[in-house]
């Protein structure tokens, strides 16, 4: 029987897994009933995404649109709730659009169960997005 991962191990590889472009493997961490939350999401973004599928076809496009280079800076807190964590953490790269840095910092609350991810709330920087070629939402 394989251990599943911890709520950080899993979410460490689906950090590696956005910077291989690899959407479909890191969609697959997500529970088929996973939630998605961007509590900060400007007019226009979505703010709640519900189920696997919802998931995906949101991410589909993210790498023709933005082109991610490291995570730099990943801090990720465990608390007092099994299987939750809390991230901070940096994104860098570029916006393919303009050819543009990106640059977007990030606070996450993430619960994980049975090595899936059920819960993440994506506390991303909305004023990062106000920048053309940004706005890979529109876009798809």
């Amino acid at each position: 029987m394989t251990v599943p991962m911890t709520a950080a191990e899993l979410y460490r590889h689906g950090l590696r897994l956005l910077l291989e472009k690899d959407i479909p493997g890191w969609v697959d961490l997500w529970d088929e009933d996973g939630v998605l939350e961007f509590p900060f999401a400007p007019q226009g973004w979505p703010e709640r995404l519900e189920g696997r599928q919802a998931i995906a076809d949101y991410m589909r496009h993210y790498p023709d649109h933005v082109d991610l280079h490291d995570f730099p800076d990943v801090h990720i807190h465990r608390t007092t709730v099994p299987g939750t964590i809390v991230v901070e953490m940096r994104g860098v790269g570029r916006l393919v659009k303009t050819d543009s840095p990106f640059d977007m910092t990030y606070i996450a609350v993430v619960t994980v169960e049975d090595g899936r991810i059920t819960s993440y709330r994506d506390y991303w920087n909305p004023l990062a997005v106000q920048q053309p070629g940004a706005d890979f939402v529109g876009a798809n």
